[in-house]
């Protein structure tokens, strides 16, 4: 399966889990055990919702640092958990290039969110990608 189609599925699982308010493991969990009506998670997908999960604090404040308007709590959902998934990408997945995970958050934010998102997710997800290839320690890459 496509890396796109798993970083859509990670979103849902992440997306959801955010709005109930639930563990993101526990309900990853739930989803491998009973995927319901869909699929089962592709590969990549638990990966990233692992991977977010594990990170989940160090990319919240990655994010914060980096967000010039909207502190993540206060950004909309599918927005935050985009942008989530695209820095576990930047900072802890050696294999996917910096600018294929930022592409990838582009265009799931020109299908899913408001006309805004797309250059707003660009944007900090440009000054993340900056930060963390300039060596800066704060930037909470794994080594």
């Amino acid at each position: 399966m496509a890396r796109s189609t798993a970083r859509k599925r990670a979103l849902n699982t992440l997306y959801e889990a955010d709005e109930k308010g639930q563990d993101i493991l526990s309900l990853l969990d739930e989803r491998i055990a009973e995927p319901g009506a869909q699929t089962p998670l592709p590969e990549y997908a638990v990966e990233i919702v692992r991977g977010v999960a594990e990170h989940h604090r160090d990319i919240d404040r990655m994010l914060n640092d980096h967000s010039t308007s909207w502190k993540v709590r206060r950004m909309h959902v599918v927005d935050r958990n985009i942008l989530r998934i695209a820095t576990w990408e930047i900072v802890y997945n050696d294999d996917v290039p910096d600018k294929v995970a930022i592409d990838e958050a582009i265009n799931l934010a020109k299908t899913l969110c408001d006309d805004d998102a797309p250059s707003f997710i660009h944007g900090l997800l440009s000054a993340v990608s900056a930060t963390e290839h300039t060596g800066d320690e704060e930037s909470g890459k794994a080594e």
